[in-house]
């Protein structure tokens, strides 16, 4: 199986906080996920936890490589743009990624890297990964809060993306 690609300074291991979640589920394709990632106007359809999406650029909902966009999540208001995008080809994984950011003073900066793989398995299975590092004081306090609210709220992205995905399935 495939890993994410991180960028320097955003390695586990060597920041504040990482969440990892993983699922492998059959009866879809990476492009139907693909789409609904894709799509940022899905996101608060299916996915409680973001809101407020602008694309300072003019381009959107559509993702692409170097969007810059704004969206509400966690409590935050984060900046963010997309530093990889590689959408499905067959045989290879589809791979999205942004760098995100809440200003603030050294008390309140965070600073993100939220990257996606979607890649086909055997057996028609298809398997999402999403995983976030994190660097600033918000993510040294998220990273000992329990429950995990990174962990719990990106569950709820894949629960909601794969329900959204099915729906338009049929």
């Amino acid at each position: 199986m495939n890993a994410i690609l991180w960028p320097e300074g955003f390695i586990p291991g060597e920041t504040d906080n990482f969440a990892s979640n993983e699922m492998i589920i059959t009866g879809l394709t990476v492009e139907e996920l693909w789409a609904q990632l894709d799509n940022t106007a899905a996101w608060p359809v299916y996915y409680s936890n973001a809101s407020d999406i602008f694309f300072h650029d003019g381009t959107g909902p559509g993702l692409s490589n170097g969007a810059r966009f704004r969206f509400s999540t966690f409590g935050f208001p984060v900046e963010a743009q997309v530093n990889e995008y590689v959408p499905p080809v067959k045989g290879q994984p589809a791979r999205m990624a942004w760098h995100g950011w809440a200003e603030g003073d050294a008390e309140t900066r965070l600073d993100v890297h939220h990257a996606w793989l979607f890649e086909e398995l055997s057996g028609g299975r298809v398997r999402v990964l999403t995983q976030e590092t994190q660097n600033g004081k918000p993510a040294r306090e998220l990273a000992i809060t329990r429950p995990n609210p990174m962990i719990n709220g990106h569950q709820e992205w894949l629960d909601g993306m794969i329900g959204a995905a099915r729906k338009m399935h049929g």
